[in-house]
């Protein structure tokens, strides 16, 4: 079942306004599960590859989201 224009909105605010702090703040619990801090450059590459993991399976919630109202009369 697709989801209709405005629930995609609301999710993907609802997803960028409490989802996403939380989900930085587990990736920042995750990097602190090491017993040394990691060389710079590796770290690096896991903090990015974290940033863009959440996006994924998120990706048909804001595809469109910023365009008009598809279902919207003029």
């Amino acid at each position: 079942m697709a989801l209709s224009y405005k629930a995609r909105r609301r999710w993907s605010l609802v997803i960028l306004l409490i989802g996403l702090p939380a989900y930085i703040i587990a990736a920042v619990w995750v990097m602190s599960w090491f017993e040394t801090r990691p060389h710079i450059a590796i770290e690096v590459l896991i903090y990015l590859g974290l940033g863009v993991l959440w996006a994924f399976p998120l990706k048909a919630i804001f595809k469109g989201v910023g365009q008009a109202d598809p279902d919207q009369q003029d």
